[in-house]
């Protein structure tokens, strides 16, 4: 995955720095960038800083952007990246800079305003996160007490952005936040998949609205509990929310669920067992046949899930996820996904995952509808249960 996206970064030229026109990347390439340089982080353990600005509305004209972009190919590093964010703001992915770096590349910037001009509104996220967020910027006056390193690569421009202290340019409008680098790289459902899934959805509860009241009917009468099952699970960007589902298990089946950690059949933060002791008589045939799953389909109404992406774990389990594999977050979870196809159990957690972000980058009108033709066939046959 990562040699993907690395690739994909080099075909779209945006590695290194650029001067004159087009500096700045679109939005999509800049994303994607940002991707490519968190798995970077993910795999080495460094980190990376990302600074926001804001410019002021008669600092927005095409003009000043010019001149800005000057002024940054000026000051940044040939690793450095920048672009524009879908809000409308300027990013600058800045590898290795700790927070106080990035501060000063944001007052080093700002300084090159005239007096009495409004000058950006800065922001600086760092990732990962390693102490709780802050929200003002560092306090301080005078001349920072960071030292510029000379570096080659920039061309008469500072090279580590190892400064620490005030970035007195940047104070006045400036905020600190080290906690949503992943929030930036979402990605919110296009139309035409809203689209779908209004459809899907609709047509899918009105065709199954006998089979719910049938098997609302046989588990009030065969087990003692409410006949629904609502789990809190984390969604797009890990925003939670209440997952429902046919109640396939005796009532106190979450109370039970630590015991049998151990016999689980699923490896990483994932709990699976294929006889699972707390699933009824009932509860059983309906996961064979995963008509558990139909009242997922009023979470695509709501918009909480799509009709294909990843499968929303349960709060506990996507807290247990490494890094990279929370990147599953970044897109909306689904009721069917790749791995649902090639045999959910039996798949391993890693190759699970992967799946996931291989559809994430993929996703296509196409892709889903191929995939929801795939699930009904991949249900009969029993793939990996």
């Amino acid at each position: 995955m990562l040699q993907y996206v690395r690739s994909l970064v080099q075909s779209a030229g945006i590695t290194g720095r650029r001067s004159g026109d087009g500096f700045l990347l679109s939005p999509d390439r800049f994303e994607l960038a940002a991707t490519a340089e968190r798995m970077r982080v993910d795999r080495n353990g460094s980190l990376v800083s990302l600074l926001l600005l804001e410019p002021s509305a008669e600092k927005n004209s095409p003009r000043e952007i010019q001149g800005l972009e000057r002024r940054m190919a000026e000051r940044l590093r040939l690793t450095d990246t920048a672009g524009w964010l879908r809000d409308g703001r300027i990013g600058l992915l800045l590898p290795d800079t700790p927070e106080a770096g990035a501060w000063k590349v944001a007052a080093d910037l700002c300084e090159t305003y005239e007096a009495g001009v409004d000058r950006p509104r800065c922001e600086v996220i760092v990732y990962p996160e390693s102490d709780p967020p802050t929200h003002d910027p560092p306090s301080g006056d005078g001349p920072r007490a960071g030292v510029a390193i000379d570096d080659s690569e920039n061309g008469g421009g500072s090279g580590d952005y190892a400064g620490a202290g005030a970035p007195g340019g940047a104070t006045g409008q400036a905020s600190s936040a080290t906690s949503r680098f992943d929030s930036l790289m979402l990605k919110p459902l296009p139309i035409w998949k809203r689209g779908l899934d209004l459809l899907g959805a609709s047509l899918g509860l009105a065709i199954a609205s006998p089979v719910l009241a049938t098997a609302v009917i046989a588990i009030r009468l065969t087990s003692r509990g409410p006949a629904f099952f609502i789990q809190e699970r984390e969604g797009l960007g890990g925003k939670r929310f209440p997952m429902y589902k046919l109640r396939t298990m005796l009532q106190d089946a979450e109370n039970q669920k630590a015991s049998l950690r151990d016999s689980s059949e699923q490896d990483g933060p994932a709990f699976k067992i294929a006889d699972d002791p707390r699933i009824t008589t009932v509860g059983r045939l309906l996961r064979k046949t995963s008509l558990d799953e139909l009242p997922q389909l009023w979470n695509v109404l709501r918009g909480e899930m799509s009709l294909v992406g990843p499968r929303p774990l349960p709060v506990d389990e996507s807290l247990a996820c490494k890094p990279w594999q929370r990147r599953r977050l970044h897109v909306t979870p689904g009721l069917t996904c790749t791995w649902q196809i090639h045999g959910r159990n039996v798949v391993p957690f890693d190759d699970w995952i992967r799946m996931d972000l291989d559809y994430a980058e993929r996703r296509s009108p196409w892709l889903d509808l191929k995939l929801v033709a795939q699930t009904g066939p991949s249900v009969i046959l029993q793939k990996g249960r």
